[in-house]
């Protein structure tokens, strides 16, 4: 019965000896399965890490971009109109020229004249520039600014009388009011 009893002693440490070995080989592999999940990760953390590297530096060269494109933007946004100033600048020095070797005033004059209305036709065709006609027109304050007035007869309203200084408007804005003498009616 001894050994019956030692027998029955020994199959229960047999059997709680092999179910700590199933626990630890069970314990292990989870180890390892979190070892393994553990190094996915931090590989996956480094691999975020590196795109976010890359994207900011991504930014930074299209925010850098950006501004040189803005910087050359303003620096060459008068090229075109630059351009097409050259050939009246070309006339006027041709002008200046011929002025230089002849004492023909007349020609001078309607060399200058054909320059200036070259250059204004440029810039109202190309530009959208254009005069403010101001002579003999009524005043408007939204467009003119009286340097003089003068009372006159024969006035019924307010009259611009002379322009000292031509206005402009740049498609439809005034960038320069015209300056004027205006007449003013004469009270009896």
């Amino acid at each position: 019965m001894k050994k019956d009893k030692l027998k029955d002693k020994e199959d229960i440490l047999e059997e709680e000896i092999e179910k700590e070995t199933e626990e630890e080989v069970e314990e292990a592999g989870k180890e390892e399965e979190l070892s393994n999940r553990v190094k996915e990760l931090e590989a996956e953390i480094e691999e975020l890490k590196e795109n976010d590297l890359r994207y900011r530096a991504e930014t930074e060269n299209y925010r850098k971009r950006l501004l040189k494109d803005k910087e050359n933007a303003v620096k060459f946004a008068n090229e075109s109109l630059v351009k097409d100033l050259l050939d009246p600048i070309d006339n006027f020095s041709r002008a200046l020229e011929a002025a230089n070797k002849s004492e023909d005033y007349k020609a001078l004059k309607d060399g200058i004249e054909m320059v200036e209305s070259q250059l204004l036709s440029i810039l109202k065709n190309n530009w959208g520039l254009e005069a403010i006609d101001a002579k003999d027109k009524p005043f408007d304050p939204e467009v003119m600014e009286a340097y003089a007035v003068q009372e006159k007869e024969g006035l019924e309203e307010e009259t611009v009388l002379s322009v000292f200084q031509t206005g402009y408007k740049l498609h439809g804005k005034v960038i320069r009011s015209a300056k004027v003498m205006v007449g003013k009616p004469k009270k009896s």
